[in-house]
């Protein structure tokens, strides 16, 4: 029998979820209440399926998302997300179909960029995506972190820490991710909904368990609240009666470096509390100097995070800001068509223009190795060392470092 790739019908979608589910292990079917709330948010235009049969088998996504550049400038970007295939019909091509009619209709739409968290690393680099972010989780030893437990659990700064509940989360998170997206690259929009299923509210699958956090907030020294915490303890006791606890950040989000710092430290106190796992965070994150002994933070994961694929060379790059005042010629090779092209960048600090050109090139490369340099995070002189980017005249690796890299990592805390 054939197999039809197409979008998907309100009637498809509670068999479109459960192929989603399948496709990342987690057996089990959505309720009706799920099912409802997650169509009333969905665009049906932009799910497709394949189907095998009446049996959907492949699943594909995607929605606007706005990703923050630097400079605090924000674009609209196509979200890529539920991407599976049954073990069954894998190897045929599917994938490739259904991300060619996604990027098709996302550059019709004048989307410059495309986004996702890749769930197997090899995989979408041969559609034009590069790692454009990375995230570091740490786990603190608290103990041997040299906290003094008298002073830390509060700040000296006339700010305060404060227990609060998921109410108080849902009514003062999107005002502090707005403004910590104002100054952070990498960071990428958050609807309604996204603060109801963190705080508890929101339906949810069977593969989303929910188990009641705690919730804390930092307000300044004028009582405005510019940063959230929200974590979980395990409730551990050893053999010999001594509370183990470990306390898992699930987010923490701050508008101020002090904010962030007094977070940290409070958290680093609360009785029975011997271990923190961070979570994900950027890997120039502050919280291991922020410890008298940064020692006792370890990192126990660092990966790859947000991937970014150009759409539009010329909407990209005049998108973002930069820092000092230079010109490039970008030589960019894309298999698949929508990025490939010579351009022209004349950049400063009062703004970009990127054109086409016949000039000849400074560097030649990939549309995944542009989109990995385009949030600043990954440098051109370690793209041209690997043999993954050409330096066509001397010292262009060292201008594009100057022009593109910025003073803090890029870092998307969020997973779609």
């Amino acid at each position: 029998m054939s197999l039809n790739v197409r979008t998907v019908t309100a009637s498809e979608y509670p068999d479109w979820l459960r192929a989603v589910q399948n496709g990342f292990l987690t057996p089990g079917s959505p309720s009706d209440e799920a099912v409802a709330e997650r169509l009333e948010d969905t665009d049906l235009s932009r799910v497709l399926g394949v189907f095998d049969g009446g049996r959907c088998v492949g699943t594909f996504s995607s929605f606007p998302q706005r990703l923050t550049l630097p400079g605090g400038s924000t674009v609209v970007a196509d979200a890529v997300s539920a991407v599976t295939m049954a073990p069954t019909h894998r190897r045929r091509g599917l994938l490739s179909r259904m991300m060619t009619d996604d990027l098709a209709a996302a550059r019709e739409r004048g989307e410059a960029v495309a986004t996702l968290v890749a769930a197997e690393y090899p995989i979408y680099g041969r559609y034009g995506f590069g790692p454009a972010t990375w995230s570091t989780e740490w786990e603190v030893s608290v103990h041997r972190a040299g906290l003094d437990p008298r002073r830390s659990g509060q700040p000296a700064d006339g700010g305060r820490v404060e227990l609060v509940d998921g109410a108080d989360i849902r009514t003062y998170g999107p005002g502090v991710h707005a403004r910590l997206a104002a100054v952070r690259p990498g960071i990428v929009s958050r609807d309604e909904r996204w603060w109801k299923k963190h705080t508890g509210v929101a339906a949810r699958s069977p593969y989303e368990k929910w188990d009641e956090p705690f919730y804390a907030v930092h307000r300044d020294a004028d009582g405005t609240v510019d940063g959230l915490m929200i974590y979980s303890a395990d409730g551990k006791w050893s053999d010999g009666g001594q509370p183990v606890n470990t306390a898992t950040v699930r987010e923490l989000i701050a508008a101020t470096p002090a904010a962030e710092r007094a977070l940290w430290l409070f958290l680093c106190s609360v009785d029975w509390i011997s271990t923190v796992r961070s979570g994900t965070r950027a890997p120039d994150d502050l919280l291991p100097l922020l410890l008298p002994d940064p020692r006792a933070a370890r990192p126990v994961t660092h990966t790859d995070w947000l991937w970014l694929r150009m759409l539009d060379v010329e909407r990209a790059l005049e998108a973002r800001a930069y820092e000092r005042e230079a010109s490039l010629v970008l030589d960019v090779r894309d298999a698949s068509g929508p990025a490939a092209g010579r351009f022209l960048l004349d950049a400063s600090p009062d703004g970009a223009r990127c054109t086409p050109t016949t000039r000849s090139a400074d560097l030649v490369l990939g549309a995944a190795e542009l989109a990995t340099l385009y949030l600043g995070d990954e440098s051109a002189r370690r793209l041209v060392d690997l043999g993954r980017a050409d330096e066509l005249r001397s010292g262009a690796a060292e201008v594009a470092d100057a022009v593109f890299r910025t003073g803090r990592r890029p870092w998307c805390p969020d997973v779609f």
